[in-house]
């Protein structure tokens, strides 16, 4: 199967295309602003470089957060698009579980952490690779109780992956007594076998909110004079 992997929803803008889990094309390019303008370039020339063009992609995957509001919308947005021009299939993937996923191996317990901001960290737990709950957004202390609860059951050190790791081990230095991967975004190959993997019907490419946005709408349109004070 020819698949098509986006992400834009951390720290890097990426596109590539792989034939299964061997890739053809890969762009990736750390950055944590201007997804928008890059992305476009990069997917055309990924398609271009892999041979076949658009019209020989079977799938699309697509980071669907938690992550930057703006940026999973960007990724998000173009891949449903490009989806419906060529009716293909777009899956949604976990930026935790990517995350997760770019590790060498799927050994032993594992925490994808995003930095959330404001005390909080975008938090998963794994064991060989399963999943234990949901992507939940945690403050530093329930987090860091529950990665140091893990070891309890599974004797091995706890990895933690994502560039909420840091932050984390700077709150609670003993966490980093296991291997710590501060990376900022999750790795093109573990994106396409999460997108190879997925079931189109159970992933839909929706965006993972875990945290309501920090902007808030207007009080009044353009024009409309202030409400006095009482």
């Amino acid at each position: 199967m020819r698949l098509l992997v986006i992400d834009t929803a951390l720290g890097a803008c990426t596109a590539a295309v792989f034939q299964d889990d061997r890739p053809l094309a890969v762009r990736f390019e750390p950055m944590t602003k201007g997804h928008q303008e890059r992305l476009g370039g990069l997917v055309r020339d990924v398609a271009a470089e892999a041979d076949g063009g658009f019209e020989a992609l079977d799938r699309i995957g697509v980071t669907v957060g938690p992550g930057s509001f703006t940026g999973l919308r960007v990724g998000l947005a173009f891949a449903q698009g490009l989806g419906a021009a060529l009716d293909r299939p777009v899956v949604g993937i976990s930026t935790l579980a990517a995350l997760a996923a770019s590790l060498d191996d799927g050994d032993g317990p594992v925490a994808a952490l995003i930095d959330a901001r404001r005390g909080q960290v975008y938090a998963r737990l794994f064991e060989e690779g399963s999943p234990l709950g949901p992507d939940e957004a945690l403050t530093l202390d329930v987090a860091a109780a529950r990665i140091a609860a893990l070891p309890k059951a599974t004797a091995q050190p706890v990895r933690l992956v994502g560039g909420g790791a840091s932050v984390l081990c700077e709150a609670f230095p003993d966490l980093a007594a296991g291997a710590v991967d501060p990376r900022a975004a999750p790795s093109p190959e573990a994106l396409a076998r999460l997108t190879l993997a997925a079931d189109p019907a159970a992933c839909p490419p929706r965006p993972l909110y875990l945290r309501a946005p920090d902007a808030t709408p207007p009080s009044r349109l353009p024009g409309q004079p202030r409400q006095p004070v009482a």
